[in-house]
């Protein structure tokens, strides 16, 4: 082999290997597929598919500031008055999948207000539960908070840990839930120091037609006292027609305003837009004595208009106005209302 033949053989290996190199140098990498968000139309309008998974998600929520007032006639030439700016924030996320245990949810909804010298303040938790098909645990509104729809009526509202289950059909609910009891209604009397008080609630709901019924029943062992409420909605010519009474035994985690009370409005829809909502309220044996015994001397009332305006999508006004008196005051009644603007998404 002479010089030529072994320099033109080592070229040409050069060139192999070099052609090797080149070739691996410009092989890529296949891209990965973009997965864009998709909507979930299994539990109704407004969530998507989170990323990756089989979950549907719901964001949802609200800016709410409003200004309100209060005038009290405490005799002649004596007139207190007084008014307070509050605005408040909202947001809601609902999240849902199937399983083999059926629909598996959890709610979370975080909200923070501001009036007077706010100074940022925190987020508070509004709500926090899972639910199991019809169970449900965690922190939540119960039974109680879900009065008439105007502004005028005061039919309970709690928010407490509690665990419970709810079987509904369209026109039929039954339900029964255990909470953790930490004040009375009205916080006249505390028998919650420790924190660890137990009550129960259950509530049967039916729809025949237009016409809708609940009763719901609570007690409270800490207090070893209840209440009972019974509350009708009718759909009546251009509105709906609501009527509630409830009765307590004493202070209690559910209601203890009054022995005895009962609340009616109407909510007419003067329009798609509009709708205005007059309401009124008695209670009988106004105010606790004791533990045990309402104030058999004292009755009160409050009567009241809403009105309720869609300016566009999204975006409400309501304007309250309200007038309470009791047999006991030491004056003529007071006066209260609000002015509020809502966004909502």
């Amino acid at each position: 082999m002479n010089i030529k033949s072994l320099l033109l053989g080592s070229a040409a290996a050069l060139a192999v290997v070099s052609g090797a190199q080149a070739a691996d140098a410009i092989v890529a990498a296949e891209p990965e597929p973009v997965e864009y968000v998709r909507v979930c139309d299994a539990f109704g309008t407004g969530y998507f598919y989170i990323p990756g998974t089989e979950t549907c998600l719901k964001i949802s929520g609200y800016v709410r500031t409003e200004l309100q007032w209060s005038s009290r006639d405490r005799g002649p030439g004596v007139d207190d008055f007084d008014w307070n700016a509050r605005t408040r924030a909202k947001v809601n996320f609902e999240a849902k999948n199937d399983s083999e245990l059926g629909t598996i949810g959890s709610y979370i909804a975080v909200r923070t207000w501001a009036e007077g010298d706010y100074d940022g303040g925190s987020l508070e938790i509004d709500e926090a539960y899972i639910t199991v098909g019809g169970f449900k645990v965690g922190y939540m509104y119960n039974y109680w908070d879900n009065d008439l729809s105007g502004e005028t009526d005061d039919l309970g509202s709690n928010r407490l840990n509690s665990i419970g289950y709810e079987y509904a059909t369209d026109a039929f609910k039954v339900g029964a839930f255990v909470d953790e009891l930490t004040k009375t209604y009205s916080e006249t009397y505390d028998f919650y120091g420790d924190n660890d008080n137990v009550g129960v609630e259950a509530q049967i709901a039916a729809t025949f037609g237009v016409v809708t019924g609940e009763l719901l029943g609570s007690y409270d062992f800490a207090a070893e006292n209840g209440a009972v409420r019974a509350k009708l909605l009718a759909d009546v010519g251009p509105g709906t027609l609501g009527l509630a009474a409830i009765y307590s035994t004493g202070a209690n985690a559910y209601y203890d305003l009054a022995e005895w009370t009962v609340a009616a409005q109407y909510e007419a829809k003067l329009t798609d837009k509009i709708s205005l909502t007059p309401g009124f309220q008695y209670w009988w044996n106004y105010g606790l004595v004791s533990a045990d015994e309402f104030d058999g001397d004292n009755d009160a009332w409050k009567a009241g208009v809403t009105l309720d305006y869609k300016l566009a999508q999204g975006l409400t006004t309501k304007v309250s106005v309200q007038y309470f008196d009791e047999d006991k005051a030491d004056s003529d009644g007071a006066w209260e209302g609000f002015v509020r603007l809502q966004r909502s998404f």
